[in-house]
């Protein structure tokens, strides 16, 4: 694949994503939003933090004074050995405090850093968990991991080191400024003439670093996305032979990758060289000024000397708030994309006062319910429908005749664009999304397996449940017989997403979760589409005492596995075209009798 070939691809598959650069302004007020997670630590950390910087800080601006205007004018120029070890002995001590209070400052910053960056995740990852799919629809699981991990790890330093660090260098700056111009006014204003100009050329680069940082953020999103797209279907890629294409087009993401670390690091690097430059022109100000100053005995060596060493502390915070700085626009690409993430509503959200069902009997009506995806396709057409408590409905038709959108709507995932969903008579958007989703359970044909123990994911249908239920679920779905089989039964650990286990049985541990979490509600969406011949029929008996007394609603294409259900409802394109029991739809010869009919023919086909 050519490099323009490959750069195109990657524009097309990235570029149009949600996840693009963020156009704002710089604001202060957006990072004083990001140091509200400091807010917390106010009244231990932060004020010991403080402390620490205020102690380093006036010792640091007491140590110069005492060696050139005590030391060399005063002590040695007048011979006195006395004041002399008086001044070695309080230079000695002030150190031993500023060695103290660094090491109690450092100890105290990471302990508020690694606090601060905890709170941040977790709140992210909270609010996350709490947004509807349609956010999820449009966004990559690799670039939601971008926003959780990497984002919030480009903070750390931020708040272990850098806000600190700017009130230190602030507070260091002023201190040397005064003192600066209390030694030497003239002196201090000849050195001071440079300022301007580098103020100047630092703000220019302010706009390019920041611009940098974002697209670095962006480039590490679609690196991160692809990479999760990667494993998760390199089964698939080996199948088609495609590892060469895709370890080209992750060489041409790398690439971008690498390219954007570049450049975002060079032009940080332009500050610190240009700050060192202005320290020599500082230098040598002060030399030739100062030599003349001596000359004419406008201040002594001894204040020679002690204002040398200012104007090297003048220098050093003045290039470490540009460090400061830079991370301010790390800081701020990152939070940017972190309050983009927080920012997003739920778009199925509770009223203020929901109604609680603590007990739902599960009769369900649809009354001329429409619903959008996103906004122009339309799933569902004025539909209308009845579940009483306790019947078994089917849903059948051709792929994206509005099944599982009829399911998804059921657990409020999404919401009905028109028309109204009931439950119990209520409208679902009055009820606690709580209260609801604790009584319906649903079981897709993909079955998601978490990393843990066999017994661990059966019980994340309730995880108050005991072994002997776990175990009685678990039995009732016909799963105890595989499981049984295993090295260590139910504490067998599986990986994410159950790679050690089939498809049939990973399907089985999925009904045992459902089952206990023992729902007034159960939808099976394809839930048996992957189980062979044999475990079907031992669940079809298990559903027959499962299901009483439970609405269900089986989603299914295998036509077999619904022919005991109370009523059957044929969609087409988002509409109702028929219903009934499967001998009144093989009577009236209609849409259903020519599915059923056509899966005949595939089976005898077979």
């Amino acid at each position: 694949m050519k490099t323009d070939e490959k750069q195109n691809l990657i524009k097309q598959r990235f570029y149009y994503s949600t996840d693009q650069i963020i156009e704002k302004p710089f604001n202060w007020k957006q990072m004083g939003r990001l140091m509200g997670y400091i807010k917390p630590y106010s009244k231990n950390l932060l004020p010991l933090s403080f402390l620490t910087v205020i102690l380093t800080t006036i010792v640091r601006l007491i140590v110069p004074i005492l060696i050139g205007v005590y030391t060399l004018d005063k002590a040695i120029v007048q011979k006195d050995l006395d004041l002399l070890w008086v001044l070695v002995g309080s230079i000695f001590g002030l150190y031993l405090v500023s060695y103290v209070a660094n090491t109690l400052r450092i100890r105290w910053m990471n302990m508020l850093g690694q606090n601060v960056i905890y709170d941040l995740r977790k709140h992210l990852f909270t609010h996350v968990q709490s947004l509807s799919h349609r956010f999820f629809d449009s966004r990559s699981a690799g670039s939601i991991l971008v926003r959780i991990m990497n984002d919030i790890n480009s903070l750390q330093e931020l708040f272990t080191s850098g806000v600190i660090n700017l009130l230190m260098d602030f507070l260091l700056l002023i201190g040397v400024i005064v003192i600066l111009f209390t030694i030497s006014p003239p002196l201090a204003l000849a050195i001071m003439i440079i300022l301007p100009v580098m103020f100047f050329i630092s703000t220019s680069l302010r706009k390019k670093i920041r611009r940098s940082w974002q697209t670095v953020r962006l480039k590490q999103s679609m690196l991160n996305s692809h990479l999760n797209e990667s494993i998760q279907g390199i089964r698939v890629t080996q199948a088609y032979t495609q590892e060469k294409e895709n370890i080209e087009f992750f060489d041409g993401i790398n690439t971008e990758n690498f390219s954007s670390w570049q450049d975002a690091t060079q032009k940080n690097a332009v500050f610190r060289p240009f700050v060192e430059m202005t320290n020599a022109i500082g230098t040598a100000i002060l030399i030739w000024f100062g030599a003349s100053l001596i000359a004419n005995e406008s201040i002594t060596i001894g204040e020679f000397v002690s204002f040398a060493f200012y104007l090297g502390m003048f220098w050093e915070p003045i290039s470490r708030l540009g460090q400061v700085y830079n991370q301010l626009l790390m800081g701020m690409a990152s939070s940017e994309r972190i309050f983009e993430f927080l920012d997003e509503k739920p778009i199925v959200s509770e009223k203020d006062d929901p109604v609680v069902l603590p007990d739902m009997k599960g009769d369900i009506e649809f009354d001329g319910v429409e619903f959008f995806y996103d906004g122009t396709r339309k799933a569902l057409n004025s539909v209308s429908l009845e579940i009483k408590s306790g019947q078994t409905v089917a849903l059948v038709g051709h792929t994206g005749s509005g099944k599982t959108t009829i399911a998804s709507l059921i657990s409020r995932f999404y919401d009905a664009t028109g028309g109204e969903v009931k439950i119990d008579g209520y409208n679902i958007k009055d009820l606690s999304i709580g209260s609801l989703r604790s009584q319906i359970s649903v079981v897709l044909q993909d079955t998601f397996i978490f990393s843990g123990t066999i017994m661990e994911n059966i019980r994340f249908g309730r995880p108050s449940a005991s072994d002997e239920e776990v175990i009685a679920a678990a039995e009732a779905v016909g799963a105890d017989e595989f499981i049984k089989d295993l090295a260590n039964g139910y504490a067998t650990e599986v990986e994410e997403r159950g790679n050690v286990l089939s498809v049939g049985e990973r399907q089985l541990l999925s009904f045992a979760r459902a089952i206990l979490a023992d729902p007034k509600i159960l939808i099976l969406d394809e839930a048996t589409a992957s189980i062979d011949t044999e475990s079907e029929m031992k669940i079809q008996q298990a559903l027959k005492t499962l299901l009483k007394g439970r609405t269900a609603i089986m989603i299914a294409h295998r036509l077999s596995t619904i022919r005991e259900a109370d009523n059957i409802i044929v969609l087409d394109h988002g509409n109702i075209m028929e219903q009934g029991n499967h001998d009144a739809l093989m009577k009236h010869q209609g849409i259903y009798f020519e599915l059923v009919k056509s899966q005949f023919k595939m089976l005898d086909a077979g």
